[in-house]
């Protein structure tokens, strides 16, 4: 039998997959086979001929589980599932069955089995199957991930308590991700006096960085469901900065900063001729890593063939530039196995910010 770990969160967006990732990256320091599963998963792709939940996709990627990926994700959640459940299509109990089923094969594989849940604990309560009941399910001590503060994360981590407690599922640490790194230890102090007469022990996560926070060219084509042309080498970089392209050619190029998406129309020919040309310089290439060129009118002949001899990476998109540029502010990135800087990034940071024998030894 594996020694086993459910991550839970409070909600979207703690950190809950990089701590997944991390803890991946810790225990196969120490431990033989680590496995991982998610049983619920909200937020499909397709993988071969199976619908796989994303993080399921990045673990069995990231770290050479793919022999193992119809089990890791035994409950995922298509379009239509939650009407279907409602309609009495899906059966509460054969959907349990199908997690405890996969789980079982991971126990007896693993040394070391990392469970993830779903956004917050109540995740899953509309088929009967919460993060906290899968918890209790599987018999795993439960980790909750949270984001920084002090009483924001403290009510935040009580609310999703009350429904672990009701399951009987053993909640054992918070960990708060996104700390300042000047008030790490002050957050961490106060927030050690937030749970009285629980024994939850509360450790840090991740300080706050930008190159977590911020997405990749490829994950900006998948949100568009667009391709990206140019350079290949250039999906995996991380966008620090997204610019709307709307002054002068001159203006535009003196404002750049580092890492920078431009977001342009199509017509503006002068522009996407002066940043193509400006990408064979070392110095702006590190400003420019790429264009979203919006718009409905064609780029022109000799503009398009300046473009892709550059080798500029670039997302064509056929909307208006106030809703593409409206559509990358609004979004928040989602790590993905082909974000290999940002792997490397968690996986090197883990192993001075990530406390893992205090997380071992509790389970």
């Amino acid at each position: 039998m594996a020694k086993r770990v459910f991550i839970g969160a409070t909600g979207q967006n703690c950190g809950k997959t990089t701590m997944s990732v991390s803890l991946m990256h810790l225990a196969r320091q120490k431990y033989e086979r680590v496995g991982f599963i998610k049983p619920i998963g909200p937020k499909i792709e397709l993988y071969q001929d199976l619908t796989i939940d994303m993080d399921a996709i990045l673990m069995a990627k990231t770290f050479g589980l793919e022999e193992d990926i119809r089990l890791m994700n035994p409950v995922s959640l298509h379009k239509s599932f939650t009407r279907d459940y409602l309609n009495g299509k899906l059966d509460c109990h054969a959907l349990k069955k199908n997690i405890i089923e996969s789980f079982a094969v991971l126990d007896e594989k693993y040394d070391f089995l990392i469970i993830e849940g779903a956004g917050h604990c109540g995740v899953g309560s509309v088929i009967g199957l919460s993060n906290a009941c899968v918890a209790r399910s599987l018999n795993a001590p439960v980790i909750i991930v949270t984001d920084s503060g002090i009483g924001s994360a403290i009510d935040a981590v009580h609310l999703n308590l009350a429904l672990y407690e009701k399951e009987d599922a053993d909640v054992r640490m918070v960990i708060v991700n996104k700390l300042r790194a000047d008030k790490r230890e002050s957050v961490l102090g106060f927030l050690r006096k937030g749970f009285p007469g629980r024994n939850i022990q509360v450790s840090g996560g991740f300080n706050y960085s930008p190159i977590l926070a911020n997405p990749t060219l490829s994950h900006i084509g998948k949100l568009l469901n667009l391709p990206l042309h140019g350079d290949p080498d250039g999906r995996s970089r991380i966008l620090h900065h997204i610019q709307l392209g709307a002054a002068s050619s001159q203006r535009v190029a003196d404002g750049l900063e580092d890492s920078t998406l431009m977001v342009l129309t199509s017509s503006r020919d002068e522009l996407i001729v002066t940043l193509s040309s400006l990408y064979h310089i070392p110095a702006y290439q590190e400003k420019i890593a790429g264009l979203a060129i919006a718009g409905h009118v064609p780029v022109s002949e000799i503009t398009q063939q300046i473009l892709d001899d550059s080798n500029i990476p670039y997302i064509r998109v056929h909307d208006s530039t106030a809703n593409v540029f409206t559509t990358l502010l609004e979004d928040v990135s989602k790590i993905t196995a082909e974000d290999r800087e940002k792997i490397s990034w968690i996986t090197t940071n883990a192993e001075n910010e990530i406390d893992f024998e205090a997380i071992d030894a509790l389970l």
